[in-house]
Protein backbone atom coordinates (compact mmCIF):
# COMPACT_ATOMS: atom_id res chain seq x y z
CA UNK A 1 0.00 0.00 0.00
CA UNK A 2 1.30 3.44 -0.98
CA UNK A 3 2.48 5.23 2.16
CA UNK A 4 0.71 8.38 1.01
CA UNK A 5 -2.90 7.37 1.57
CA UNK A 6 -4.05 10.80 0.46
CA UNK A 7 -3.02 10.04 -3.14
CA UNK A 8 -5.60 7.24 -3.31
CA UNK A 9 -9.27 7.48 -4.21
CA UNK A 10 -10.87 6.50 -0.91
CA UNK A 11 -14.54 5.77 -0.40
CA UNK A 12 -16.04 5.60 3.10
CA UNK A 13 -19.44 3.94 3.50
CA UNK A 14 -21.43 5.16 6.48
CA UNK A 15 -19.58 8.43 6.16
CA UNK A 16 -22.27 10.51 7.85
CA UNK A 17 -22.18 8.49 11.06
CA UNK A 18 -20.15 9.12 14.19
CA UNK A 19 -17.04 7.23 13.06
CA UNK A 20 -17.28 8.62 9.55
CA UNK A 21 -17.35 12.16 10.95
CA UNK A 22 -14.31 11.40 13.10
CA UNK A 23 -12.44 9.85 10.18
CA UNK A 24 -13.15 12.97 8.13
CA UNK A 25 -11.04 14.99 10.59
CA UNK A 26 -7.94 12.89 9.86
CA UNK A 27 -8.69 11.88 6.25
CA UNK A 28 -10.48 14.84 4.64
CA UNK A 29 -9.62 13.82 1.07
CA UNK A 30 -11.90 10.76 1.09
CA UNK A 31 -15.45 10.59 -0.28
CA UNK A 32 -17.91 10.09 2.59
CA UNK A 33 -21.16 8.38 1.62
CA UNK A 34 -24.47 8.83 3.38
CA UNK A 35 -27.81 7.15 2.80
CA UNK A 36 -28.70 10.07 0.51
CA UNK A 37 -26.05 8.87 -1.95
CA UNK A 38 -27.76 5.53 -2.47
CA UNK A 39 -29.19 2.54 -0.65
CA UNK A 40 -26.41 -0.01 -0.12
CA UNK A 41 -29.04 -2.70 0.44
CA UNK A 42 -29.80 -2.39 -3.27
CA UNK A 43 -27.25 -3.88 -5.66
CA UNK A 44 -27.97 -1.48 -8.52
CA UNK A 45 -27.61 1.52 -6.25
CA UNK A 46 -24.33 0.12 -4.91
CA UNK A 47 -22.98 -0.44 -8.41
CA UNK A 48 -23.91 3.10 -9.38
CA UNK A 49 -21.89 4.46 -6.45
CA UNK A 50 -18.80 2.42 -7.36
CA UNK A 51 -19.09 3.29 -11.05
CA UNK A 52 -19.23 6.98 -10.16
CA UNK A 53 -16.38 7.14 -7.64
CA UNK A 54 -14.05 4.34 -8.86
CA UNK A 55 -12.45 3.90 -5.42
CA UNK A 56 -8.99 2.40 -4.89
CA UNK A 57 -9.56 1.97 -1.16
CA UNK A 58 -12.85 1.35 0.62
CA UNK A 59 -13.43 1.81 4.34
CA UNK A 60 -16.68 0.03 5.08
CA UNK A 61 -18.43 1.52 8.12
CA UNK A 62 -22.06 1.43 6.97
CA UNK A 63 -24.63 -0.69 8.74
CA UNK A 64 -27.85 -0.70 10.71
CA UNK A 65 -26.79 -0.35 14.32
CA UNK A 66 -28.36 0.28 17.71
CA UNK A 67 -28.12 -0.35 21.41
CA UNK A 68 -29.22 -3.46 23.25
CA UNK A 69 -32.94 -2.62 23.17
CA UNK A 70 -32.92 -1.84 19.46
CA UNK A 71 -31.10 -5.10 18.77
CA UNK A 72 -33.57 -7.16 20.80
CA UNK A 73 -36.61 -5.47 19.23
CA UNK A 74 -35.38 -5.71 15.60
CA UNK A 75 -33.57 -9.03 15.23
CA UNK A 76 -34.81 -9.80 11.73
CA UNK A 77 -34.45 -6.25 10.46
CA UNK A 78 -30.89 -5.91 11.76
CA UNK A 79 -29.88 -9.22 10.18
CA UNK A 80 -31.54 -8.53 6.82
CA UNK A 81 -30.24 -5.01 6.35
CA UNK A 82 -26.68 -5.73 7.44
CA UNK A 83 -26.38 -8.88 5.34
CA UNK A 84 -27.59 -6.94 2.30
CA UNK A 85 -25.28 -3.98 2.90
CA UNK A 86 -22.17 -6.06 3.58
CA UNK A 87 -22.75 -8.48 0.71
CA UNK A 88 -23.26 -5.69 -1.82
CA UNK A 89 -20.33 -3.56 -0.68
CA UNK A 90 -17.80 -6.40 -0.69
CA UNK A 91 -19.06 -7.75 -4.01
CA UNK A 92 -18.70 -4.26 -5.51
CA UNK A 93 -15.18 -4.02 -4.13
CA UNK A 94 -14.36 -7.31 -5.85
CA UNK A 95 -16.04 -6.46 -9.13
CA UNK A 96 -14.48 -3.01 -9.38
CA UNK A 97 -11.04 -4.27 -8.31
CA UNK A 98 -10.61 -2.12 -5.21
CA UNK A 99 -6.99 -2.36 -4.02
CA UNK A 100 -7.82 -2.69 -0.33
CA UNK A 101 -11.01 -2.87 1.71
CA UNK A 102 -11.22 -2.45 5.47
CA UNK A 103 -14.50 -3.54 7.07
CA UNK A 104 -15.50 -2.95 10.67
CA UNK A 105 -16.91 -5.78 12.76
CA UNK A 106 -17.92 -5.54 16.44
CA UNK A 107 -17.02 -7.31 19.67
CA UNK A 108 -20.56 -8.70 19.63
CA UNK A 109 -19.27 -11.23 17.07
CA UNK A 110 -17.56 -13.09 19.90
CA UNK A 111 -19.25 -16.11 21.50
CA UNK A 112 -21.25 -15.57 24.66
CA UNK A 113 -19.16 -18.27 26.31
CA UNK A 114 -15.53 -17.52 25.51
CA UNK A 115 -12.13 -17.32 27.15
CA UNK A 116 -11.07 -13.88 28.36
CA UNK A 117 -9.56 -11.75 27.10
CA UNK A 118 -11.30 -12.17 23.77
CA UNK A 119 -8.80 -13.10 21.05
CA UNK A 120 -9.45 -13.06 17.34
CA UNK A 121 -9.35 -16.83 16.76
CA UNK A 122 -12.40 -17.33 19.02
CA UNK A 123 -14.91 -15.52 16.80
CA UNK A 124 -16.64 -18.57 15.34
CA UNK A 125 -16.23 -20.87 18.36
CA UNK A 126 -19.77 -20.60 19.70
CA UNK A 127 -23.01 -18.65 19.57
CA UNK A 128 -23.02 -14.90 20.32
CA UNK A 129 -25.03 -13.38 23.16
CA UNK A 130 -28.79 -13.87 22.71
CA UNK A 131 -29.54 -10.15 23.01
CA UNK A 132 -27.95 -9.26 19.65
CA UNK A 133 -27.27 -12.59 17.95
CA UNK A 134 -28.81 -11.55 14.62
CA UNK A 135 -26.61 -8.47 14.26
CA UNK A 136 -23.60 -10.47 15.50
CA UNK A 137 -24.04 -13.23 12.92
CA UNK A 138 -24.42 -10.65 10.14
CA UNK A 139 -21.15 -9.07 11.26
CA UNK A 140 -19.44 -12.46 11.41
CA UNK A 141 -20.36 -12.97 7.77
CA UNK A 142 -18.17 -10.01 6.81
CA UNK A 143 -15.22 -12.06 8.05
CA UNK A 144 -16.42 -15.12 6.11
CA UNK A 145 -17.04 -13.20 2.89
CA UNK A 146 -13.75 -11.30 3.15
CA UNK A 147 -11.76 -14.52 3.56
CA UNK A 148 -13.67 -16.28 0.79
CA UNK A 149 -13.01 -13.44 -1.66
CA UNK A 150 -9.37 -13.31 -0.62
CA UNK A 151 -8.98 -17.05 -1.22
CA UNK A 152 -10.87 -17.19 -4.53
CA UNK A 153 -10.14 -13.80 -6.08
CA UNK A 154 -7.03 -12.54 -4.26
CA UNK A 155 -8.84 -9.53 -2.77
CA UNK A 156 -6.97 -7.61 -0.08
CA UNK A 157 -9.94 -7.50 2.31
CA UNK A 158 -9.15 -6.91 5.99
CA UNK A 159 -11.48 -6.76 8.98
CA UNK A 160 -11.15 -4.95 12.31
CA UNK A 161 -13.01 -5.46 15.58
CA UNK A 162 -13.68 -2.30 17.58
CA UNK A 163 -15.30 -2.32 20.99
CA UNK A 164 -17.75 0.36 22.20
CA UNK A 165 -17.07 3.48 20.14
CA UNK A 166 -18.33 6.85 21.36
CA UNK A 167 -17.83 10.44 20.31
CA UNK A 168 -19.32 13.55 18.78
CA UNK A 169 -22.09 13.06 16.19
CA UNK A 170 -23.26 9.89 17.96
CA UNK A 171 -26.87 8.72 17.97
CA UNK A 172 -28.57 10.13 21.08
CA UNK A 173 -31.99 8.57 20.54
CA UNK A 174 -33.16 7.10 23.83
CA UNK A 175 -34.71 4.04 22.22
CA UNK A 176 -31.83 2.76 20.10
CA UNK A 177 -28.63 4.48 21.21
CA UNK A 178 -25.64 2.90 22.91
CA UNK A 179 -24.83 3.33 26.58
CA UNK A 180 -22.67 6.49 26.57
CA UNK A 181 -24.83 8.69 24.29
CA UNK A 182 -27.97 7.61 26.17
CA UNK A 183 -26.29 8.43 29.47
CA UNK A 184 -25.00 11.80 28.23
CA UNK A 185 -28.45 12.81 27.01
CA UNK A 186 -30.30 11.70 30.15
CA UNK A 187 -27.94 13.45 32.54
CA UNK A 188 -27.80 16.58 30.38
CA UNK A 189 -31.60 16.78 30.25
CA UNK A 190 -31.81 16.20 34.00
CA UNK A 191 -29.39 19.06 34.61
CA UNK A 192 -30.96 21.38 32.02
CA UNK A 193 -34.67 20.56 32.16
CA UNK A 194 -35.09 18.80 35.48
CA UNK A 195 -35.98 15.44 33.95
CA UNK A 196 -35.41 12.26 36.02
CA UNK A 197 -32.43 10.05 35.22
CA UNK A 198 -33.20 6.36 34.84
CA UNK A 199 -30.34 4.11 33.70
CA UNK A 200 -30.72 0.44 32.83
CA UNK A 201 -29.23 -2.29 34.99
CA UNK A 202 -27.40 -1.86 38.27
CA UNK A 203 -24.27 -0.14 36.96
CA UNK A 204 -21.93 -3.07 37.62
CA UNK A 205 -21.31 -4.46 34.07
CA UNK A 206 -17.86 -3.68 32.74
CA UNK A 207 -17.19 -2.34 29.26
CA UNK A 208 -14.30 -1.10 27.12
CA UNK A 209 -14.75 2.24 25.39
CA UNK A 210 -12.81 3.80 22.53
CA UNK A 211 -13.04 7.44 21.47
CA UNK A 212 -14.08 7.84 17.83
CA UNK A 213 -11.10 10.09 17.02
CA UNK A 214 -8.73 7.40 18.32
CA UNK A 215 -10.54 4.78 16.26
CA UNK A 216 -10.20 6.84 13.10
CA UNK A 217 -6.43 7.06 13.63
CA UNK A 218 -6.25 3.29 14.07
CA UNK A 219 -8.06 2.84 10.75
CA UNK A 220 -5.33 4.83 9.01
CA UNK A 221 -2.72 2.80 10.89
CA UNK A 222 -4.26 -0.43 9.57
CA UNK A 223 -4.40 0.82 6.00
CA UNK A 224 -0.64 1.27 6.18
CA UNK A 225 0.31 -1.72 8.30
CA UNK A 226 -2.19 -4.59 8.12
CA UNK A 227 -2.86 -6.98 5.23
CA UNK A 228 -3.66 -10.27 6.95
CA UNK A 229 -6.86 -12.29 6.46
CA UNK A 230 -7.57 -12.66 10.19
CA UNK A 231 -9.66 -10.03 11.98
CA UNK A 232 -7.82 -7.79 14.41
CA UNK A 233 -9.03 -6.24 17.70
CA UNK A 234 -8.45 -2.50 17.69
CA UNK A 235 -10.18 -1.08 20.77
CA UNK A 236 -8.94 0.41 24.02
CA UNK A 237 -8.96 -2.53 26.44
CA UNK A 238 -9.27 -0.54 29.69
CA UNK A 239 -12.49 -1.65 31.45
CA UNK A 240 -14.89 0.68 33.26
CA UNK A 241 -18.12 -0.13 35.04
CA UNK A 242 -21.24 1.55 33.73
CA UNK A 243 -21.53 3.33 37.08
CA UNK A 244 -17.99 4.68 36.78
CA UNK A 245 -18.87 6.15 33.40
CA UNK A 246 -22.09 7.67 34.75
CA UNK A 247 -20.12 9.23 37.62
CA UNK A 248 -17.81 10.87 35.09
CA UNK A 249 -20.71 12.31 33.08
CA UNK A 250 -22.36 13.51 36.31
CA UNK A 251 -19.12 15.25 37.26
CA UNK A 252 -18.68 16.88 33.84
CA UNK A 253 -22.24 18.25 33.79
CA UNK A 254 -22.06 19.09 37.52
CA UNK A 255 -25.35 17.31 38.08
CA UNK A 256 -26.28 16.96 41.75
CA UNK A 257 -29.58 15.09 41.43
CA UNK A 258 -30.50 11.45 41.87
CA UNK A 259 -29.93 8.58 39.45
CA UNK A 260 -32.33 5.64 39.45
CA UNK A 261 -30.99 2.28 38.33
CA UNK A 262 -33.71 0.22 36.67
CA UNK A 263 -32.75 -3.41 37.22
CA UNK A 264 -35.68 -4.56 35.08
CA UNK A 265 -33.91 -3.18 32.00
CA UNK A 266 -31.62 -5.40 29.89
CA UNK A 267 -28.10 -5.33 31.40
CA UNK A 268 -26.36 -7.30 28.64
CA UNK A 269 -23.23 -9.35 29.28
CA UNK A 270 -21.41 -8.62 32.54
CA UNK A 271 -18.06 -8.12 30.79
CA UNK A 272 -16.37 -8.96 27.52
CA UNK A 273 -12.74 -7.82 27.73
CA UNK A 274 -10.73 -8.06 24.52
CA UNK A 275 -7.04 -8.45 23.73
CA UNK A 276 -5.29 -5.84 21.58
CA UNK A 277 -2.01 -7.78 21.60
CA UNK A 278 -1.81 -8.05 17.80
CA UNK A 279 -2.36 -4.32 17.35
CA UNK A 280 0.22 -3.39 19.97
CA UNK A 281 2.79 -5.78 18.47
CA UNK A 282 2.36 -3.95 15.15
CA UNK A 283 3.47 -0.70 16.77
CA UNK A 284 0.30 0.93 18.07
CA UNK A 285 0.77 2.22 21.62
CA UNK A 286 -1.68 2.20 24.51
CA UNK A 287 -0.54 5.77 25.09
CA UNK A 288 -2.21 6.74 21.79
CA UNK A 289 -5.67 6.27 23.32
CA UNK A 290 -7.28 9.39 24.74
CA UNK A 291 -8.13 9.33 28.45
CA UNK A 292 -11.81 8.44 28.94
CA UNK A 293 -12.64 11.42 31.14
CA UNK A 294 -11.06 13.86 28.68
CA UNK A 295 -12.91 12.22 25.80
CA UNK A 296 -16.20 12.45 27.67
CA UNK A 297 -15.56 16.12 28.37
CA UNK A 298 -15.30 16.71 24.63
CA UNK A 299 -18.46 14.75 23.89
CA UNK A 300 -20.47 16.46 26.64
CA UNK A 301 -19.32 19.89 25.50
CA UNK A 302 -20.26 19.05 21.89
CA UNK A 303 -23.67 17.76 22.99
CA UNK A 304 -24.33 20.88 25.05
CA UNK A 305 -23.57 23.10 22.05
CA UNK A 306 -25.44 20.93 19.53
CA UNK A 307 -28.34 19.61 21.61
CA UNK A 308 -31.18 20.72 19.36
CA UNK A 309 -29.58 19.37 16.17
CA UNK A 310 -27.97 16.21 17.59
CA UNK A 311 -28.97 12.93 15.94
CA UNK A 312 -31.73 11.28 17.91
CA UNK A 313 -32.74 14.55 19.63
CA UNK A 314 -33.73 16.65 16.62
CA UNK A 315 -37.41 16.14 15.87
Amino acid sequence: MDNNINTKKILVTGGSGMLGKALNTVLPSAVYLSSKDGDLRDWRATEKIFTKHKPEIVIHLAGRVGGIKANMDNLGLFYHDNIKINTNVLEACRKYEVEKTLSMLSTCVYPDEASYPLTEEQIHQGAPHHSNYAYAYAKRMIDVQSRAYRDQYGCNFITAIPNNIFGMHDNFDLEDSHVIPAMVRKIYEAKTFGKPVVLWGDGTPLREFTYSIDMSKIILFLLHKYDSPEPINIGNTREYSIKEVSDMVVSIFQYDGEIEWDISGPPGQYRKPSSSKKLLEMGWSEGNYTDLYSSLEGVCDWFDKNYYCARGVKQ
